[in-house]
């Protein structure tokens, strides 16, 4: 009899405990997986959903925060500025807003491989706490005589970038693997709506803490002459507001850390029955990690090489997987559309000051009237067009599937951009429309690929390399990112007075952004539609299937296979 793997609660159940029986692992696997696959829709699921999308949440609050908070910083740290006091400078801002982003992309490749070498189970919860330790650091930060308050704050977000990176693809895989065949969509589509409350909750507690430091505030009537009790109150609310973001990760916290390995993980990458059923010896009698008897141990290892259908990951066999077109192409796609998208979406914040501007929530009479309808402004964004767009795609993805909503989606930017660069001069005449066409890219952009090029890299390849591939295509959005941070910004005020906040090439960067959304049109034909499809069936395993891949079974299991047959047995 199989021994038992380690782990399991409320969130995460065990089921490869519950085959540990059978003595064929291919058998078993088969029965473990099809009980995943098969299972009815619960509160099983949506706890898994929860534990997963905290995460998310937390990224995405610690992401969007960092807007409503450099303002702040400005009148704290450079309150004594030769030029533009109480206002932080353009190149600091962009490097504090950069950081994330470089460490997302360090977090995505990096425990994207770990997830595919030392297992899922001992990656996920590292991140969270990485990211719940850099927050805490960031809201703790201040200048001193041998350092910048810059420096540091751009050291603790790129940690916790690159916590923010890793949830990317631990998340992703585990919801995935988890999830039934009929939902895993809507249900990886849930994960990462999340995000969007998290940016609701950012304007939120913005709002909560501004207005709980309206006396002090109201004093100062611009960000040059907010010092005293007015500076005091400001440092306070940047470090609340940074601070509340290690909340929330501290609560799913416990989940993540003792969730149980993923039965696809176990079957086909682990293989390690032997130590498994030690370790859960070990857990039970409260002992760091089982001692099994070495011999008996690779005994047991040899025995099911020998046995299993999927290969083992190596560095040759992920060249050999991705050299054929049919899979090399899917990775292309999803990290070609993820590229394309992220560079637009990112860009499209650059529009956010003169949106503000245009609905009323970009002035006020004194610094409590500025940071409130900022923090209002944002709300208004965020719950017209993000949330509902976010929310849209989880109730339609499974019906509709991935690959017509990411073709609408681009199809919809494509235009949009396009109406927006070429008509930006007269939009500007009318507010309504300016910031109607914004809200409509916010709703396309997450009814659209901000979500599918999430969803598709969790589904569509071998669960050997499910996470690296998956880091691989998000660490390509974030590449994106940073260029439209890092170039666009600064292209868009190309042709401006110098020490101006104009933006008199933002309509041709507008124009830009409508080729990356064609682009990321046509890297859309290279990904499959993966609706109500194993992840089996999408990994190119399971044979009569189009996409079945001879390859994908090892070549112990090959060997044996041609033997039995030889010997007159039935080939497993």
């Amino acid at each position: 009899m199989a021994r038992t793997t380690a782990g399991g609660n409320a969130a995460f159940h065990n089921f490869h405990n519950d085959y540990a029986h059978i003595d064929d692992p291919n058998e078993r696997r088969r029965l473990a997986l099809a009980e995943i696959d098969k299972a009815p829709f619960g509160w099983y699921h949506v706890r898994a959903v929860v534990v997963a999308g905290i995460g998310f949440f937390t990224d995405a609050y610690d992401i969007f925060a960092i807007n409503l908070v450099t303002s702040m910083l400005g009148v704290v740290f450079w309150q004594s500025a030769a030029s533009k006091p109480g206002t932080i400078p353009t190149n600091a801002d962009t490097a504090i807003k950069v950081a994330t982003s470089g460490g997302t992309v360090l977090g995505q490749v990096g425990f994207g491989i770990l997830a595919d070498i030392v297992g899922r189970k001992r990656m996920y919860g590292l991140e969270l706490i990485l990211i719940i330790f850099a927050t805490l650091a960031q809201s703790l930060s201040s200048s001193s005589p041998g350092i910048s308050v810059v420096g540091l704050i751009i050291f603790w977000r790129v940690l916790m970038g690159i916590g923010i990176g890793g949830d990317y693809p631990l998340s992703s895989i585990i919801t995935s693997e988890f999830a039934t065949t009929k939902w895993r969509g809507a249900m990886m589509g849930a994960v990462f709506a999340m995000q969007g409350i998290g940016q609701l909750v950012a304007a939120l507690i913005a709002l909560i803490v501004t207005t709980g430091f309206k006396q002090s505030l109201v004093t100062a009537k611009n960000a040059a002459a907010c010092d005293g009790v007015c500076q005091l109150a400001v440092d306070k609310m940047w470090r609340v507001i940074i601070g509340f973001g290690a909340v929330p990760g501290c609560i799913a916290l416990y989940y993540r850390l003792t969730i149980p390995e993923t039965p696809r993980y176990t079957f086909d990458v682990a293989r390690d029955v032997e130590k498994a059923g030690e370790d859960t010896k070990a857990y039970i009698q409260g002992k760091a990690e089982g001692r099994p008897d070495e011999i008996r141990r690779a005994t047991i290892i040899a025995d099911s090489e020998g046995r299993l259908e999927t290969p083992k990951a190596s560095w040759g066999d992920f060249v050999s997987h991705y050299r054929q077109w049919k899979f090399g192409k899917v990775l292309l796609g999803t990290a070609g559309s993820w590229f394309f998208l992220d560079v637009a979406f990112y860009g499209l914040g650059l529009n956010n000051s003169i949106i503000l501007g245009a609905i009323g929530y970009s002035k006020g009479d004194n610094m409590y009237e500025v940071f409130r309808r900022n923090a209002i402004g944002n709300l208004i964004l965020v719950c017209a067009g993000a949330i509902p767009g976010y929310w849209v795609t989880v109730a339609t993805v499974d019906t509709l599937g991935r690959k017509p909503i990411q073709f609408m989606g681009f199809t919809m930017l494509t235009i949009l951009f396009v109406v927006i660069g070429f008509a930006y001069d007269k939009l500007l005449k009318h507010n309504g429309a300016l910031l109607a066409l914004y809200v409509l890219a916010q709703f396309f952009f997450n009814f659209g690929p901000n979500a599918t090029t999430f969803i598709v890299p969790g589904e569509c390849f071998p669960t050997r390399y499910r996470s690296t591939s998956h880091g691989l295509s998000a660490a390509s959005g974030k590449i994106g990112a940073i260029i439209a941070q890092v170039v666009f910004g600064p292209l868009r005020q190309r042709g401006a007075p110098p020490g101006s906040n104009d933006s008199p090439w933002l309509n041709h960067v507008m124009e830009i952004f409508a080729l990356f959304m064609l682009c990321g049109l046509f890297t859309t034909f290279l990904i499959p539609e993966t609706k109500r499809k194993t992840l089996e069936e999408l990994a190119g395993e399971v044979p009569g299937t189009a996409n079945f891949d001879p390859g994908s079974r090892s070549a112990a299991y090959k060997t044996n296979s041609h033997q039995d047959s030889g010997s007159g047995e039935k080939e497993v």
